[in-house]
């Protein structure tokens, strides 16, 4: 027993209190426990060869289960500074407004539009699948008006297109995806930045499909704002969004006449937590959210092991396996949906559906027979195409010559028979 001179927490008063305060007499019955939680999680290995996530090598995971820190704690904030180095590289940016965003891509494009857009304010939009038509209803969520301009699926904006357009609309921002992955296409974004400019027009890129899949080159290109995913190329799990902001695109910022709408995504308050803007303290970061801790765990360990391979080859590694996955297709007897390889997204890939199979069949017979998943088009491919991700830790050739086994096994199983001559 405690001296009673050390006990006088444990006072007939005070447990009085404490019962009184803990009791829960005449409160409703609580609900059972679910019984589905009774159960252990058990999540069973698949190979995910669709556009993204994209499977985390041993590495990530490991780094992932790092113990839990603060959001603010030294050894955490450390870690906020790998991935700026990081992400730095991965963009080939000098810029300091280089951070990640707690959130998926689609934060990225929040971020990226919220900020650089005010009420009223004109935004280009380059069309030519589902990212850009998004993008177009997020501007008009933030009060802005967007003015897009469109292609089909697989083709590309060419300068001349964009600079009619900007000559039209006067727009303050620009947006472009270059790895469209709901039509897999690649739209060469050299020379946007610089024509941007000649129109004071910011220059916004969408790369949540294409970093660390094919060059990119912020500073050199003028690209004012970009943003991506941890779950693609850089195989981490998803919940981070790389982002950065040139110097042009955050005097802008910080020069806005009415406050961002959203608390979460405003960028320099952001700027406050990872040590960026005018306003930023070296030496006393400014809580604003609780960071996605073991995402980000994963984020910089995933980013270190691009950096150790290197960007060159890195993007070989993509373009090969592409090549490669192209090849065997046409071998088989079918199409890519872009004929043009140039403008073929090597880290998401689109085959054509050949006639009389379904492609929702052949991917679910992947998935029960081999666990692995193919996806369908999304957006104007839908129903017409399976996508292929070859993403960061994906990126084999053995998952290359897996994939067109396990593909041309399904369309026989699942082809329909040819109707009847009688």
């Amino acid at each position: 027993m405690l001296p009673r001179a050390k006990n006088r927490l444990f006072s007939p008063a005070l447990n009085i209190f404490f019962c009184r305060t803990m009791s829960f007499q005449g409160l409703p019955s609580c609900r059972p426990p679910p019984k589905e939680l009774a159960r252990p999680l058990k999540v069973q290995h698949k190979i995910l060869l669709g556009p993204g996530p994209s499977n985390c090598p041993p590495r990530v995971l490991a780094a992932c289960s790092q113990p839990i820190l603060g959001h603010l704690h030294p050894d955490f904030v450390t870690v906020m500074d790998d991935i700026k180095a990081g992400l730095k590289y991965m963009f080939q940016t000098q810029s300091e407004a280089t951070f990640a965003i707690s959130g998926t891509g689609h934060a990225g494009m929040e971020v990226a539009l919220a900020n650089l857009l005010e009420p009223r304010d004109v935004a280009l939009v380059a069309c030519n699948g589902l990212w850009g038509e998004r993008a177009a209803g997020v501007v008009e969520r933030n009060g802005a008006v967007a003015k897009c301009i469109h292609k089909d699926q697989g083709e590309v904006f060419s300068l001349e297109d964009v600079e009619k357009a900007l000559q039209e609309h006067h727009p303050t921002v620009f947006f472009m995806a270059q790895g469209e992955s709901s039509t897999t296409t690649l739209q060469p974004i050299e020379g946007f930045g610089q024509l941007c400019h000649r129109y004071n027009c910011l220059f916004v890129v969408d790369a949540v499909a294409s970093l660390g899949g094919v060059p990119f080159f912020m500073d050199a290109w003028g690209v004012d704002c970009v943003y991506s995913g941890s779950q693609k190329v850089l195989s981490s799990p998803p919940g981070a969004a790389p982002c950065s902001f040139s110097a042009l695109a955050w005097k802008k910022i910080e020069s806005r006449r009415t406050k961002v709408t959203s608390f979460y995504f405003d960028a320099e308050e952001l700027g406050l937590y990872w040590n960026f803007g005018s306003k930023a303290d070296p030496k006393a970061r400014k809580y604003h959210h609780t960071a996605q801790i073991s995402a980000f765990y994963g984020l910089r360990e995933g980013l270190a092991m691009a950096a150790e391979e290197g960007l060159e080859k890195l993007w070989e590694r993509h373009a090969r396996n592409a090549e490669r996955l192209w090849d065997g297709i046409e071998r088989m007897g079918m199409q890519m949906l872009h004929t043009n390889k140039n403008y073929r997204l090597p880290t998401v890939n689109a085959v054509r559906v050949p006639e009389g199979v379904n492609w929702k069949d052949v991917s679910m017979y992947a998935m029960k027979h081999h666990l692995v998943e193919f996806s369908g088009g999304l957006g104007p491919s839908a129903g017409k195409v399976w996508r292929i991700g070859l993403m960061g830790y994906n990126s084999t050739s053995d998952n290359v010559d897996m994939a067109l086994r396990v593909l041309k096994e399904g369309i026989e199983k699942c082809r329909s028979p040819p109707a009847s001559t009688l």
